[in-house]
């Protein structure tokens, strides 16, 4: 079993609230409630760098197609590389 660094009641809490989310416009108003629009568009570019380097792009590929720091794109790469598999999962469905 995953043991996560972040486990609490209230972040159980949170991803219950998450999964409850049916539609696309569901997940637009929650997350619009819950985060800035720079955590929201932080999210989505980490995301496009994580599906960009799983599909093999070089760093300087995906800085240019996202604008992502390389700071960035070595922190997706080493959660790709040695993280939690939390990316894998989602991106299992996008192949």
């Amino acid at each position: 079993m995953y043991k996560s660094k972040t486990k609490s009641p209230a972040t159980d809490d949170l991803y219950k609230s998450i999964l409850k989310l049916k539609t696309l416009e569901d997940c637009y108003r929650f997350f619009d409630d819950l985060c800035t629009i720079n955590e929201i568009h932080s999210f989505s570019q980490r995301f496009e760098v994580a599906k960009l380097l799983a599909k093999g792009e070089r760093f300087s590929e995906v800085a240019d197609m996202t604008g992502a720091s390389t700071a960035t794109i070595s922190r997706v790469n080493r959660c790709l590389q040695y993280g939690a598999d939390g990316y894998k999962i989602v991106l299992e469905d996008k192949e």
